[in-house]
């Protein structure tokens, strides 16, 4: 039999240590070809994110800012994923009809980059024919 006495308190009760998390999404890339608008994506995140199930209620849990040369560095001190970060950055490429030309890639662990998709010119091929 295993004893409660090995436990910090009753269920719910006690919280653990602050987390904090650091996002990159990095879009130099596009950003510099003149198609992605940085600022316009930042507040897209600044009115999509949810917190406690609400948008618009970020608060001082979550803080975006704008890192020069088309970065968007996301901090957050609550549980926030990358995965929904990801989800929302192709909701925005979808929403500028970018989606076809633009891909969200993980470069590492918490860092995000948009690229473009690798077209492979197939005419050259069917000249030789």
């Amino acid at each position: 039999m295993v004893s409660a006495a090995g436990k910090t308190g009753p269920k719910g009760k006690g919280k653990g240590p602050k987390v904090t998390k650091k996002f990159v999404i990095n879009a130099s890339q596009p950003a510099s070809d003149k198609i992605f608008d940085v600022s316009a994506f930042e507040k897209f995140l600044n009115e999509r994110i949810k917190v406690d199930g609400r948008t618009g209620n970020l608060g001082d849990t979550i803080k975006i800012s704008q890192l020069g040369d088309g970065k968007v560095e996301i901090i957050a001190h609550n549980d926030l994923s990358g995965r929904y970060l990801k989800y929302l950055t192709k909701k925005f490429l979808k929403k500028q009809q970018l989606r076809d030309w633009l891909r969200v890639v993980s470069t590492s662990k918490g860092t995000y980059e948009l690229k473009f998709f690798n077209v492979v010119n197939d005419d050259a091929e069917e000249d030789d024919e």
